[in-house]
């Protein structure tokens, strides 16, 4: 591991701990310089595909799903460390299932069931997206059936 302020190869670990899902949270100190730094590191999982409406397959992108689940939730309660465990919890659901290959669907599927427990606003505002709202009957069917829920 380099050292973030002099590049300097060595380094030795001061501190591990889990850090949040599927991550190791490493305290390190120089060699060469003597500062310290933290390094994270994530088990590299088989890379998924996913298969888009259109049939175009594409590496799954954590960051593109984040945001996906970040726009829904601006403005409500939800934190930005409930993102992280959904889109932790959803990552380690592909992981079990150990296929190359999924439907943006059932990802999407994967997401709304983890909204609908954390903040209704925010599933509505994805399930509009997701499950391509036109008119506002779209919208009035989703709420009766989150009401009755």
């Amino acid at each position: 591991m380099n050292c973030p302020f002099c590049n300097h190869q060595d380094s030795r670990v001061l501190e591990s701990r889990l850090s949040q899902e599927n991550s190791i949270r490493r305290r390190r100190e120089c060699e060469n310089c003597g500062k310290r730094f933290t390094t994270y590191e994530r088990l590299e999982a088989m890379q998924t595909l996913i298969i888009k409406r259109s049939g175009r397959r594409e590496p799954y992108a954590r960051e593109k799903f984040r945001a996906g689940i970040v726009r829904a939730g601006i403005k409500t309660t939800i934190t930005a460390d409930q993102i992280d465990e959904l889109v932790d919890s959803v990552e380690n659901e592909l992981a079990t299932l150990n296929k190359q290959e999924v439907k943006s669907s059932f990802l999407g599927e994967l997401a709304l069931a983890r909204l609908k427990n954390l903040d209704q606003v925010a599933y509505v505002r994805f399930a509009s997206v997701y499950r391509q709202f036109k008119s506002i009957k779209d919208f009035i069917e989703e709420l009766k059936v989150l009401q009755k829920q």
